[in-house]
């Protein structure tokens, strides 16, 4: 039986250079006159999964 690819996991992770995976945050689609600049510029950047989940998500991506 082949493995599947959790697509819902796919759309929503990206696997860095170094084999980490990241997350795109929340907060940043719409709204966004009411956000103070701080708090605009701190979801920039994609969250980095913990060591603890990469297991998880290895085992959902299987042909990553």
């Amino acid at each position: 039986m082949t493995l599947k690819t959790r697509k819902w996991v796919a759309k929503r992770v990206t696997k860095t250079a170094s084999w980490k995976f990241k997350l795109g945050k929340s907060n940043k689609r719409h709204l966004l006159s009411n956000k103070s600049k701080k708090a605009k510029w701190r979801n920039n950047y994609g969250l980095i999964v913990s060591s603890v989940e990469v297991k998880k998500i290895t085992q959902q991506l299987p042909h990553l």
